[in-house]
């Protein structure tokens, strides 16, 4: 008897609950939409043409936001690669399933010991599993980054099919990937190559509705080499800064550097032309529910640093600040909004309005709860996230929640516990293990978050504080945070 079932017995499950739903006169009707997730490594929202940015490029996003619904307010728990992709798909915390950081390759973790390697609990209910249960044809192409042991596999927590990596990264062009089980090398760029096969998928005969997940590695540095027509809008580009003056700023390392990530955001963007001109040459458009979204956000230069959640000074040397007990110098672990917002739209035809812009607050945590509404699937308990499906619709409520909760441990480089609370007014991030980092920010007065106002809250602010610290310490208490423990 297997311990982890693979995804064909996911798939017998879901023909027998179809075929006891017809026997019973109750078949699920096979117009159900087919789901097509689109997700990007490491880009942020201003790198989306959609969001009104100078610099950024990308005419098949903003043809696709003009097809369907942009939101403004989409945001991953945690900002970095593995817990956000968990979160993903389990809509539960990082924390909850003991993944808080990026996970190191086995190779690199506990080298005596690679089995203790972090990964998914192939037993946890989870969106690939669901829907596969629900009879949908599952697929994973791209980015998996939430475990290699051999129970942690794509195709052993309910995906039909996999090709790409199951580690963190890879090259940008001439990739190792996994396809048929095993590992081959490729020729060409890495972008183009995960397209080519998430294509293959799509043209694929089948009766029943198909999920299909796209995890790209761009625009994850390193981000060249690119195609000749990706580089070309930006080759001779003098960027805009977000925050030129900032003391200290490397300004010439930053330009090149926005430049390159770009170019590569380019290649995504041309990537996802070809497959939505796909869709179109198949006929499937009409029936397809198309999200495009990524894991996390990113800084280039945005007060004074570059990458994510676990940020990197891009100061000149003599400019850094020094290190302390648990941040390296040249470390600056953060979760400001450009770490923590992910660019997002969503095109349903026939029930989205071209050109909708939706404002409400929305996570990563919420897309599992979707899919599931979406195919008619049984949701499981103790999900964290909500369903989207009536804010889509233009149904929802007056009382649309818009505060979130967000949460960072890193524990490669730097050292932290951070937790925040935000608002659409406020914020108020904690780091339990480092007090002194403490922040509170006013996003009207100040929306790029370069004022930190601890230790000088007006009497207003320190009512708004003393409340988040009361909200974030109870969702701390109710998802059995760890790091409660160090709350004062």
């Amino acid at each position: 008897m297997l311990s982890h079932p693979p995804a064909s017995l996911f798939r017998l499950a879901a023909a027998i609950v179809l075929a006891t739903f017809s026997a019973a006169g109750l078949a699920l009707a096979d117009d159900r939409p087919n789901l097509l997730f689109l997700f990007t490594d490491d880009q942020a929202p201003w790198a989306l043409g959609r969001s009104g940015d100078p610099n950024a490029s990308t005419p098949n996003l903003d043809k696709l936001a003009g097809e369907g619904a942009y939101l403004t307010r989409s945001f991953t728990v945690t900002p970095v690669c593995s817990p956000s992709r968990i979160s993903l798909m389990t809509s539960r915390y990082g924390t909850e399933v003991g993944i808080t950081d990026w996970i190191k390759p086995r190779d690199r973790f506990f080298q005596d010991n690679p089995e203790e390697q972090p990964g998914i609990d192939p037993a946890m209910p989870n969106l690939a599993n669901t829907l596969a249960a629900a009879g949908y044809e599952t697929g994973l192409v791209g980015k998996y980054h939430i475990g290699e042991r051999p129970e942690c596999h794509p195709t052993k927590v309910g995906f039909d099919y996999f090709m790409g990596f199951l580690e963190g990264g890879t090259t940008p062009e001439n990739p190792k990937l996994e396809k048929d089980g095993e590992y081959q090398s490729f020729e060409g760029l890495t972008t183009d190559i995960l397209t080519d096969h998430a294509l293959e998928f799509l043209e694929k005969k089948r009766e029943s509705p198909f999920f299909l997940a796209v995890h790209y590695r761009a625009p994850h540095t390193r981000w060249l080499p690119v195609a000749p027509e990706d580089w070309a809008p930006f080759e001779s580009m003098d960027p805009e800064l977000p925050h030129p003056d900032y003391p200290g700023l490397d300004v010439e390392r930053a330009k090149r550097m926005m430049r390159e990530y770009l170019a590569s955001t380019r290649g995504v963007d041309r990537n996802v032309g070809r497959i939505l001109a796909k869709l179109d040459e198949l006929e499937l458009s009409d029936d397809t529910i198309v999200v495009f979204t990524a894991d996390h956000g990113y800084n280039m230069a945005h007060n004074g640093i570059w990458h994510k959640g676990n940020g990197h000074w891009l100061l000149k040397k003599e400019a850094l600040p020094p290190a302390t007990e648990n941040i390296p110098k040249g470390q600056r672990p953060n979760l400001y909004d450009t770490s923590v917002l992910v660019p997002t739209l969503v095109r349903w035809p026939g029930v989205i309005e071209g050109g909708a812009v939706i404002d409400q607050t929305v996570s990563n945590l919420d897309w599992f709860p979707t899919f599931a509404e979406l195919a008619g699937a049984e949701v499981p308990e103790g999900l964290r996230g909500r369903s989207l499906v009536p804010l889509l619709k233009g149904e929802a409520s007056a009382d649309w929640e818009n505060e979130i909760f967000l949460q960072y441990s890193t524990k490669h480089q730097s050292q932290t516990h951070m937790r925040g609370w935000r608002s659409n007014r406020h914020k108020l991030i904690r780091d339990f293990l480092n007090p002194e980092r403490d922040e509170f920010y006013d996003l009207q007065a100040d929306p790029e978050e370069t004022t930190n106002l601890i230790g000088k809250l007006d009497a207003e602010q320190k009512a708004v504080a003393a409340e988040f610290d009361a909200k974030l310490r109870a969702r701390m208490k109710e998802i059995g945070d760890p790091a409660l423990e160090l709350a004062r």
